[in-house]
């Protein structure tokens, strides 16, 4: 086997992780183009499935992913991207990490861990 089979499906999970910490940061998807362009330039790019284009990490608030190591799952249909993620935050909301919201397990009360590092309203003045 020689990497993820998009035979199998054509977009793939991918969880970023930081590299240095192990911290996840967010969850997102790639489809073949995405896996090739990354391994290629050494930065992270991902596939929306929201705006149905390539995603090239912190291509408007600057916050990028710079390749440190990628895996995938013995399916081969998930994949590991360990990551430097340059200007602190992976989360289009402002957050280091997509995970910032916790929910208790008994109240199921959810409260915010974190504080952001950057306002979304600035950075993407949509």
């Amino acid at each position: 086997m020689t990497g993820p089979d998009f035979e199998k499906t054509e977009l793939i999970p991918a969880i970023a992780q930081d590299a240095d910490s192990g911290d996840v940061l967010m969850l997102a998807y790639m489809n073949r183009e995405s896996y090739a362009e990354t391994l290629r330039t050494g930065r992270v790019c991902y596939f929306s499935r929201s705006r149905g284009k390539l995603w090239r990490k912190g291509e408007e608030s600057g916050n990028v992913q710079e390749l440190k190591a990628i895996y995938f799952d013995c399916d081969a249909d998930t994949l590991l991207v360990k990551v430097n993620q340059v200007g602190g935050a992976a989360c289009h909301e402002g957050y280091r990490s997509c995970f910032f919201r916790r929910v208790d397990p008994v109240s199921g009360d959810v409260s915010v861990e974190g504080n952001q590092v950057f306002d979304p309203a600035e950075v993407y003045k949509k």
